[in-house]
């Protein structure tokens, strides 16, 4: 894994040439005056740290498993922090990203999707026969068939979770009866284990709707426990309803022994948009809150009419599939911070932002906060972790 940043990583300024993470670290540099440049993306340490351990005490009092979503941040610092705080494992999307996770040295990995590679399946089934632990969606009888093929004559098995979906989503199985019958394939299956039913709650549109797709994968996991040979899973739970999964799922709801897990992703670093208005600690208070920990600092570059200034960032440096980034605060020259009160993005550019009502100056510096950290943190190969005096204290480096 990468030790060192030089010039080819956006955000620091470093003409002279290599300097490794630690030595970078351990200069105690400030954000606003050592070798970084605009823009440049940060991760405050302090909150990454509060919102790993919010969501690690969150599903250890409701008895759930957690395995964050790693494809949020693709960071095996990140990683390593969300393992030590006691996850169960690291959920990934694509077969790349399970492979960064084994080379990071991740030793349970859950990718949330099919796999119909048969590239890809022999190299998992080998890594688990040398003690990793690797687990993946099916959802169809075409996708039992293909591992079948694919792992005959390989040295071990894998282990798979039965989707469900929903009519109108994205992957999985459309019914219970469906579900049953891809089980009962994958049960049959030499190749394989079935460890239980997994399904996604995130995209629909509320709480009674998630309330019915769970209703319908407790049926699911009631209907193939038996064809499961230890107790079945059931990994449920993104970032925006898992309050509704975790009481769902309660022991009470839930027949027989199930062990859930819950897949989370964007807590770690949280944000000032849709998680900021979405969470579901803004529904259950009592349970914690989350901070956002990622801030754009970007330079004004341009007042060239009243009412409008134009930053150097854009859609290269800023999310903007699930709302624009959000003016927070400016920085003078001097120093001085000044909150930005009603200020909004108006549209990006590929380097440019047009911000509307901040009354800032060429050469000052505007903190972002972002909308959607799943497509933030895709943006920057090396991140600063700065603490709560803009000391930059470690750095990040993703793998995307």
């Amino acid at each position: 894994m990468r030790s060192s940043v030089d010039w080819s990583n956006k955000g620091l300024w470093l003409p002279g040439g290599a300097v490794s993470d630690a030595d970078l670290a351990a200069a105690g540099h400030d954000l606003f005056d050592g070798p970084f440049t605009w823009p440049v993306m940060v991760a405050k340490r302090s909150a990454v740290e509060a919102n790993i351990a919010t969501m690690a005490a969150y599903c250890a009092r409701h008895g759930v498993e957690f395995a964050p979503h790693g494809k949020t941040t693709m960071a095996p610092t990140l990683f390593a922090a969300q393992l030590a705080a006691g996850a169960w494992g690291i959920t990934v999307a694509t077969a790349n990203q399970a492979l960064a996770a084994r080379r990071f040295g991740v030793p349970r990995v859950l990718l949330a999707n099919q796999v119909l590679s048969p590239p890809v399946l022999r190299w998992a089934a080998a890594e688990v026969s040398k003690g990793w632990e690797f687990l993946f969606f099916v959802d169809s009888l075409a996708c039992i068939e293909v591992a079948r093929e694919a792992l005959r004559g390989s040295p071990g098995g894998l282990t798979v979770l039965v989707e469900l979906g929903y009519p109108g989503g994205r992957t999985g199985c459309r019914s219970v009866e469906e579900a049953v019958t891809v089980a009962r394939a994958a049960s049959d299956a030499d190749a394989l284990v079935l460890a239980g039913v997994a399904g996604y709650e995130g995209l629909l549109p509320d709480p009674a709707a998630v309330a019915g797709y769970l209703a319908t994968l407790r049926r699911a996991a009631a209907s193939i426990a038996a064809l499961c040979p230890e107790d079945p899973i059931v990994s449920v739970g993104g970032s925006s309803y898992f309050d509704i999964v975790t009481a769902g799922f309660a022991p009470t709801n839930v027949a027989g022994s199930s062990r859930v897990i819950v897949r989370s992703g964007a807590y770690v670093s949280h944000d000032d948009g849709i998680y900021a208005v979405g969470t579901p600690f803004l529904r259950v208070p009592e349970e914690g809150s989350l901070t956002a920990a990622l801030e754009v600092w970007a330079q004004v570059l341009s007042t060239p009419e009243p009412g409008l200034a134009i930053l150097g960032a854009g859609k290269r440096d800023l999310p903007f599939d699930e709302g624009m980034p959000v003016p927070l605060r400016a920085r003078s020259g001097d120093g001085s911070m000044r909150h930005l009160g009603s200020a909004t993005v108006e549209r990006l550019n590929d380097q440019h932002a047009y911000v509307r009502g901040a009354t800032v100056e060429p050469g000052e510096l505007v903190h972002l906060g972002v909308s959607h950290p799943c497509t933030a943190f895709d943006k920057w190969r090396v991140i600063p972790v700065v603490d709560d005096h803009y000391r930059v204290v470690d750095l990040l480096h993703t793998y995307f």
